[in-house]
């Protein structure tokens, strides 16, 4: 439970600064690097449907577990949608 929690929280990381930098490449790669270094011990820091399908497709994640992971990476980018404000 602990490493579909982290892939929500380190999403929600990375997500809420794009929103609300309105994209600023410094920010991204910071919010990148400071989320993927805080969850890579409990989830693997994938954060990201496309880095979870790879895991799949190399055999290091089971189809339910891929499953799970993109879940908490979906709801993660709707939940930042719905609660930051996007700056132009």
């Amino acid at each position: 439970m602990i490493t579909y929690v982290a892939e929500y929280l380190g999403t929600f990381l990375f997500l809420g600064v794009i929103r609300a930098t309105s994209g600023s490449p410094i920010w991204i790669g910071l919010a990148l690097a400071v989320a993927v270094y805080l969850t890579a011990g409990l989830s693997g820091g994938n954060l990201n449907p496309a880095v979870s399908i790879m895991n799949l497709a190399l055999g290091a994640m089971s189809a339910s577990q891929t499953a799970l992971y993109i879940l908490s990476q979906v709801l993660a980018g709707l939940t930042v949608a719905a609660v930051i404000p996007k700056v132009l």
